[in-house]
């Protein structure tokens, strides 16, 4: 049996021709070897996963090759190539920075560098996780990085930039490696897929991609444990069941339900979402992925801004059609504000729930609502008069034709019907009715009538009598209670001194505060909200102003035990007496 070997390692790239997603950074460094103008020092940074220990080993394979291709791709086949090939190099070399971090280290490395190569015109030494360099071992380092011999070149590689030195960083040419694309981790793994004989669709490979997160040996790593799980036949939703992935499918459904008002449905959905044990803020966070998407997809042009397979790029542009680019935005606030929330919440799975709720009420049409339709008051039966006596009402057995209908002359009169006479007066939803149901619908439509009037007036300022002055400052107490979670603010409001002036429209009430900086801030941010709540507490357009109390007008506020006892004995006679009586020093 041969020896297993992991995607990673058994599909590495050994030339710049098969370096994935770095093309600017492979094109560059060929370059400079074809011009030679290679620099003594390189910083390789960026995520992990991206080829920056690949590429720096491809470099270094490249400048000692001895016979390079044309564009400078290492040979493969000269000894300083199978050197290092089978390990045995001794003219390039590895040093692990997370575990060799000490001075003693950096010394011994010092010293390794005074020793020229033996095969090959140059000595590189690549450090990985350099970042993990303590102080010192940093502060060692630099004279040798700045002045090394001629045949010495470092490369430097590191996932965390803002860990080196500055003075590291200036004596390197830094290169900034960049995620990898999804559809060049989707292309790379459809080719090991066919070199490992692997059925595999295309949703599944960008399952795995989006998963990878541009890291391409987090790629092949979950596409080996996704062969381990399926075998060579890979279906997709033993791709997610394998990386517990939620399914396109639940967005999209969800969206649906969202557009019909079904909020019972969204509310089940979400429930079998979390019995499958999916994580409630990812479901959340793929929520609002999925509304990015959709308005991608609705906007003309911005198809390259969706990493997916063409089969679910149509179903979003179907999806897209259906949605408001008002409620796409209105959904999208929404999930976003539930995922910042979602950590201070109480009750996370509540807070998700109402969120979804809001997003099924987007829409305006809440499924599962009784109609809300106006009562239209039919023709009242035969027993109506009985009706109206037991109500108190007066039987009304022959009402004036002229209370019902316009008095007409002629034969018109005689042939009119009652439908086609208008009444003298509007009356309130006046239909068909036998006269005595239409008086009381009147007596109750004017009563109806005269309590939505008194209501109105009582809830008026207007209607209200204007307060006095005791009045006013007893409010504003109320005013300051009201902000008792804000303390801030209610000291401000309890502490300030009251001017009223004005009356009636005119009257006006400032509040004066102890600085400007509280007078700024309340006129900024609050100033019209207390108007607001104030006048609804006085029951009076009340207007509000802030301003600083004068030096002037601030009492002294005694601090000291002497000022305190001087304080005392002006205000009371009986303290000064008892103190000259006992012959007391109050200083």
């Amino acid at each position: 049996m041969t020896q297993y070997i992991v995607s990673a390692r058994k599909y590495r790239p050994d030339t710049f021709e098969t370096l994935i997603g770095q093309d600017n950074i492979a094109q560059t460094l060929k370059n400079s070897i074809i011009r030679g103008q290679l620099a003594h020092a390189y910083l390789f940074c960026g995520p992990r996963g991206v080829g920056k220990t690949t590429t720096a080993r491809i470099f270094a394979k490249a400048i000692n090759c001895s016979n390079p291709s044309p564009d400078m791709e290492p040979c493969g086949e000269c000894e300083s190539c199978r050197s290092f090939a089978e390990g045995r190099s001794y003219c390039i070399h590895e040093l692990d920075a997370a575990s060799n971090n000490g001075v003693d280290d950096i010394k011994a490395l010092m010293d390794q560098v005074r020793i020229p190569p033996q095969v090959g015109k140059y000595s590189v030494y690549i450090i990985d996780e350099v970042h993990m360099l303590s102080q010192a071992a940093f502060n060692a380092f630099l004279k040798t990085l700045e002045e090394p011999p001629a045949y010495a070149i470092f490369i430097l590689a590191t996932t965390e930039k803002h860990k080196i030195l500055p003075t590291i960083l200036s004596r390197c040419q830094t290169y900034d490696f960049n995620r990898i694309t999804v559809d060049n981790i989707v292309r790379q793994l459809r080719n090991i897929a066919e070199k490992e004989n692997v059925s595999i669709d295309d949703e599944s490979l960008h399952v795995i991609a989006n998963k990878a997160d541009g890291a391409m040996r987090d790629a092949l790593t979950i596409f080996d444990q996704t062969v381990a799980f399926c075998g060579t036949e890979v279906r997709y939703q033993d791709v997610l069941k394998n990386l517990n992935v939620l399914d396109y499918e639940y967005s999209f459904s969800l969206v649906d339900d969202f557009l019909a008002g079904d909020y019972r449905k969204a509310l089940l959905t979400f429930d079998g979402i979390l019995t499958k044990g999916f994580n409630a803020l990812h479901f959340v966070a793929a929520l609002s992925t999925h509304f990015r998407d959709l308005i991608v997809s609705k906007g003309g042009g911005m198809e390259s801004l969706l990493e997916l397979p063409e089969s679910l790029k149509k179903k979003y542009a179907e999806q897209a059609g259906k949605c408001s680019l008002k409620f796409l935005y209105d959904a999208l606030s929404i999930t976003t504000a539930c995922e910042t929330g979602y950590r201070s919440s109480l009750n996370p799975r509540l807070h998700i729930e109402f969120a979804l709720m809001r997003l099924c009420a987007l829409s305006g049409a809440l499924s599962g609502q009784a109609p809300q339709t106006r009562e239209v008051p039919t023709a009242p039966a035969p027993q109506a008069p009985v009706q109206e006596r037991q109500a108190g009402l007066p039987e009304q057995t022959e009402p004036s034709k002229q209370t019902e209908q316009p008095k007409q002359a002629g034969p018109a009169a005689e042939t009119a019907s009652p439908s086609d006479i208008a009444p003298v007066q509007p009356a309130p939803r006046r239909t068909r009715a036998s006269r005595s149901g239409a008086t009381v619908l009147s007596i109750k439509s004017m009563t109806e009538e005269e309590t939505r009037n008194k209501i109105t007036a009582q809830d008026s300022p207007a209607g209200n009598a204007e307060p006095d002055d005791d009045a006013i400052r007893e409010k504003w107490q109320e005013l300051a209670a009201l902000y008792g979670k804000k303390p801030r603010l209610a000291n401000a409001i309890s502490s300030a001194s009251l001017e009223i002036t004005g009356e009636g429209a005119e009257k006006k009430v400032v509040f004066k505060v102890f600085n400007t900086a509280q007078r700024d801030w309340i006129a900024e941010k609050c100033l019209r909200e207390l108007e607001g709540n104030f006048q609804k507490l006085t029951g009076s357009a009340i207007r509000l102003e802030v301003d600083v109390i004068e030096d002037s007008q601030i009492e002294a506020v005694p601090y000291m035990p002497s000022e305190k006892a001087d304080f005392l004995i002006k205000k009371n006679d009986e303290v000064k007496t008892f103190v000259q009586d006992l012959g007391l020093d109050i200083r």
